[in-house]
């Protein structure tokens, strides 16, 4: 994990290494993911999560990224993206569009209907409950509930080696033991660890569920290991070693091992199982 206190037990445990800086080794084929960001749409900001979330996905020759707000706007050329691809139209995960993309853009038709005046040329179609190949990684796309005015999406993303839900703001996956069926990683919703901030508005339930309700998700549909993004305020300020501490001892009484990831953090997911790369 980032942090350093974490990592002699990773090494015992075989789970996923995640840090903040470190030479890359390459497998082919194999997926590889970096947290460019893991802010949610809050005003406090910290060395361990400056940027709004957003997740590069690489796997042999291709780079994607999943979400671009606000915070990533002229900040493209540095990513490098082969593809970007959207969960929702909300400012944090897509304003950073708003003057065009240097590559194809993945999104569903509510998503382009809600930044149809943004200048993007390469625009492709997201198929709900359907896989789609973005530059050879294989992506299925689930409604889950979240926004009635930006209507969101997971993505089951999968290659050869390994397989992942991301899904950075949700208060709830409708088909969840379909889109967590026989996933490695669950990457949820970080914007409260207990209080619940789910309402309901027109009969539909909206808002981010607790990291306690998606780790009990994850227990449900046997997932055994989950990181959280996107994260609140309390957790952006919060002193990382006790917030983690939490979350790990939530995540045990799930049967799950949970921890939050921080700008920078990488996972391999390299010869069916976890490399530090």
């Amino acid at each position: 994990m980032h942090l350093a206190q974490d990592e002699a037990r990773c090494a015992s445990s075989g789970f996923l290494k995640l840090a903040s800086s470190m030479k890359v080794k390459s497998y082919a084929g194999s997926l590889k993911l970096t947290f460019l960001g893991t802010r949610g749409e809050v005003e406090a900001r910290s060395r361990r999560h400056r940027r709004h979330s957003s997740l590069l996905v690489q796997c042999d020759e291709a780079r994607i990224m999943i979400d671009c707000g606000t915070d990533w706007l002229g900040r493209l050329d540095a990513v490098a993206p082969t593809a970007i691809v959207l969960t929702h139209a909300h400012p944090d995960h897509a304003a950073g569009l708003a003057e065009g993309a240097p590559c194809p853009v993945y999104a569903t038709k509510v998503t382009w209907d809600l930044i149809r005046r943004f200048p993007i040329d390469g625009r492709r179609r997201l198929p709900l409950r359907r896989s789609i190949m973005i530059d050879g990684v294989r992506f299925k796309v689930f409604p889950v509930e979240h926004s009635v005015r930006a209507p969101a999406v997971g993505f089951r993303v999968s290659a050869d080696d390994g397989c992942f839900f991301y899904v950075p703001d949700v208060a709830g996956i409708p088909d969840a033991a379909h889109a967590l069926r026989s996933i490695n990683v669950y990457i949820g919703d970080g914007a409260t660890m207990k209080r619940s901030m789910v309402r309901r508005k027109r009969r539909t339930v909206i808002g981010h569920a607790p990291i306690s309700s998606q780790l009990d998700w994850c227990e449900k549909g046997n997932v055994r290991r989950a990181i959280f993004t996107h994260c609140g305020s309390p957790i952006v300020r919060g002193d990382a070693r006790k917030l983690n501490a939490m979350l790990r001892r939530i995540g045990r009484q799930h049967g799950v091992e949970a921890r939050f990831a921080c700008d920078g953090d990488r996972l391999s997911f390299a010869d069916s199982g976890y490399r530090r790369w």
